[in-house]
């Protein structure tokens, strides 16, 4: 694929996955082999569209609304950066925190490889702490982002 279609591919990924929280964008764009790393718990891996699945309806079940903003995004040969905020309301249990009410705003950054169309490897950087923090999850023993992806 050209540069120019790995960045629409992640234009997409933002928006149909993260926005609008499709599976079966989810199950089209990701290989079933895919590595993901930096999704939640420390050297913690996720696997294919089986373990990204429950990770993403864990946090779009803490944060129903949540919205993600492309702030940047480039690409060169086969792999896609991508800097990115999120702005959210702590509405569910799902993180294993009561749900706060609290109004979140996040940033990371995204980096993946595309191979054949699909999402093959990913490696993200997003500030958790902070999201964790204001959730009042920090307070919770025992609250495990990831619990069970790897």
């Amino acid at each position: 694929m050209a540069e120019r279609e790995n960045i629409a591919l992640m234009r997409r990924w933002f928006e149909e996955v993260w926005n609008q929280g499709s599976l079966a964008t989810v199950k089209e764009l990701l290989a079933p082999d895919a590595v993901g790393m930096g999704q939640g718990e420390p050297d913690a891996l996720i696997h294919g569209p089986a373990d990204f699945i429950p990770f993403m309806q864990r946090i779009r079940g803490a944060f129903p609304d949540l919205k993600v903003n492309i702030e940047d995004i480039f690409g060169s040969g086969d792999k896609v950066a991508v800097r990115w905020s999120a702005d959210m309301t702590h509405r569910g249990d799902h993180l294993g925190v009561p749900a706060s009410g609290e109004r979140v705003h996040i940033t990371g950054i995204t980096i993946v490889r595309i191979a054949n169309g699909q999402i093959a490897q990913g490696w993200d950087n997003w500030d958790q702490l902070s999201m964790m923090q204001i959730i009042g999850a920090l307070n919770s023993p025992g609250v495990v982002l990831v619990k069970g992806a790897a």
